[in-house]
């Protein structure tokens, strides 16, 4: 049994190990594959098992790799296999369903407390002495916001969005949510509203949805346009979901007064894209997941996801062969 993880840097840097992967065949691991069929026909090869992370499985790479047998995603989404085409020629692909729910949630919640607080701009103006050579006993630059009696609409309220939701109502927020069916435990801690009342009533919208084709876009300049003034927008799901220059137009006119992103529609983020300069706008590079527990969670799934294939019982399938 031959399995080659395409790009596995961003998961393993050097601080885990992919030895437990050893035992159920020959293992090779590429850092980084380019994101082209050639490239990716030829470090699959003749591999039975592929695990990639965002680099992509197309039908053309599946039918030059005819050994293959197994697809398994090093994260949850799995847009970037083809896996109807999977479906259709046997092939079984797997997702890590629940591995950063913490981690994803405590960073949206770190995003809004960057807008609200400034914390790292405040920090770096005392360690340049601005504070010890002030004459006041305090100083702040930017508007500071407190979050207690505010509202906060969560756009996907799956257990992300409640993580968020948890957190943001222990700091006093009301919150709303769409976009998911009710549950009890939703339920606790927020109301569940039509996404024109969320848009209308929040001072905090947080995207946590998955990226469907009736989620693509869906902040919008009309969607923005009902939204209140002075609005802050947190995405650290999938940056498609944001039409980007209609939210550059919207931070640049001060109808959003912030948003807090990790994630683009193109990434690694092009130097043309207008978020890049607009207003108020704080842009992480796609780290919510990273943390070395969550990494951990995605190591020890993917290989439950690898036994289990091999065993004939393959879990976490999402494409139901």
């Amino acid at each position: 049994m031959k399995i080659v993880v395409l790009d596995g840097y961003t998961e393993n840097p050097g601080d885990l190990s992919w030895s437990a992967f050893e035992k159920y065949g020959e293992l090779k691991v590429f850092d980084r594959t380019p994101y082209n069929d050639e490239d990716i026909i030829c470090n699959i090869g003749d591999a039975d098992i592929v695990f990639t992370n965002k680099c992509p499985v197309s039908k053309k790479t599946m039918d030059a790799c005819p050994n293959l047998k197994f697809i398994s995603v090093l994260a949850t989404g799995y847009n970037i296999v083809d896996y109807n085409y999977a479906a259709e020629k046997g092939i079984p692909v797997s997702n890590i369903p629940a591995y950063g729910t913490a981690s994803v949630g405590q960073f949206a919640i770190a995003l809004l407390l960057e807008i609200c607080h400034h914390v790292q701009h405040h920090s770096d103006q005392v360690h340049s002495g601005r504070w010890s050579a002030g004459p006041d006993w305090c100083f702040w630059d930017y508007p500071l916001i407190e979050l207690a009696g505010k509202t906060m609409g969560i756009i996907g309220f799956g257990r992300i969005g409640r993580t968020t939701g948890r957190i943001a109502k222990a700091m006093g927020m009301s919150v709303l949510a769409t976009g998911s069916r009710p549950v009890p435990e939703g339920e606790e801690i927020a109301d569940y509203v039509s996404l024109d009342e969320l848009l209308e009533r929040s001072d905090v919208i947080s995207l946590h949805c998955p990226l469907f084709p009736d989620t693509k876009g869906i902040i919008n300049k009309d969607t923005i346009a009902k939204m209140k003034d002075g609005v802050i927008i947190i995405n650290n799901s999938r940056g498609q979901l944001i039409v980007e220059q209609d939210l550059a137009d919207a931070l640049n006119s001060g109808k959003v007064y912030a948003a807090g992103l990790d994630v683009v529609s193109e990434e690694p983020l092009k130097t043309c894209n207008p978020l890049l300069t607009a207003k108020n706008c704080f842009i992480t590079p796609h780290i919510s997941w990273a943390p070395k527990e969550a990494r951990i969670r995605i190591m020890e799934c993917s290989e439950a996801n690898l036994k289990a294939f091999i065993d004939g019982k393959p879990i976490n399938v999402v494409n139901g062969v």
